[in-house]
């Protein structure tokens, strides 16, 4: 008997029957709780999720932008929305206005920019959320904060 399972077996292997789709039936129900996990996930809804901005109370100024941020601007709205949506501040730090981008998704880098549009460093965001460790002090240091821009699309 045990021949014959293993002669059938290496001809199904021969064959490419065991290429041929297998279908599962796993139990999806614990039977004390009547859930497949312990946990229960959401049902996925048609409604938008896109995340309303906080109101912060900052103050919006769109009159003191510098050209670099209106390119800036024109090339992040280029693209699909992000969630949570791109925003530009405008602070003071270290004795000089600077412009920070905020971060548009996961594990990447918000950026730092002098009025000039040079790149001075990323303070957030990232693998470890804390940057590229070129200005650790930007959240600490920073003052006179405004919201100059804000994807509302």
């Amino acid at each position: 008997m045990r021949l014959s399972y293993t002669l059938l077996l290496t001809a199904t292997l021969l064959t490419g029957a065991a290429c041929s789709r297998v279908d599962v039936n796993t139990p999806t129900n614990d039977p004390n709780t009547g859930l497949a996990h312990p946990f229960s996930t959401p049902a996925p809804t048609s409604a938008n999720t896109l995340a309303s901005l906080p109101d912060n109370g900052m103050p919006l100024d769109t009159a003191r932008r510098p050209d670099w941020i209106n390119n800036r601007i024109q090339k992040i709205q280029s693209t699909r929305q992000l969630n949570p949506p791109a925003q530009v501040y405008r602070y003071e730090y270290r004795g000089q206005t600077v412009y920070y981008e905020t971060i548009s998704g996961a594990d990447q880098f918000s950026t730092l920019y002098d009025t000039a549009g040079k790149v001075l460093c990323h303070p957030d965001g990232g693998l470890t959320g804390k940057g590229d460790g070129n200005c650790p002090d930007f959240e600490k240091r920073r003052t006179g904060g405004v919201l100059v821009w804000t994807d509302q699309r």
